[in-house]
């Protein structure tokens, strides 16, 4: 294996890494949203702070652009 061929790999890995943050932001956001119209106001709130930084970080078409999600 050749180096540029080892750092596609870890590149690909972290691209992968970033997209899936992204959705897991997305998903983080309504299931914060559910948690706090259920009843889970503190615990809820805290999901959707988490969510927002990570769809902050990661961009909020990351995750759909990367797995094809239409």
């Amino acid at each position: 294996m050749s180096v540029e061929a080892y750092f596609s790999k870890v590149g690909d890995g972290i691209e992968f890494l970033i997209a899936f943050a992204s959705i897991t932001g997305l998903l983080g956001l309504i299931f914060g949203i559910i948690m706090v119209l259920g009843g889970y106001r503190s615990q809820g709130l805290k999901v959707i702070v988490f969510s927002f930084i990570l769809v902050g970080l990661t961009g909020p078409s990351t995750g759909i652009k990367n797995f094809n999600i239409r």
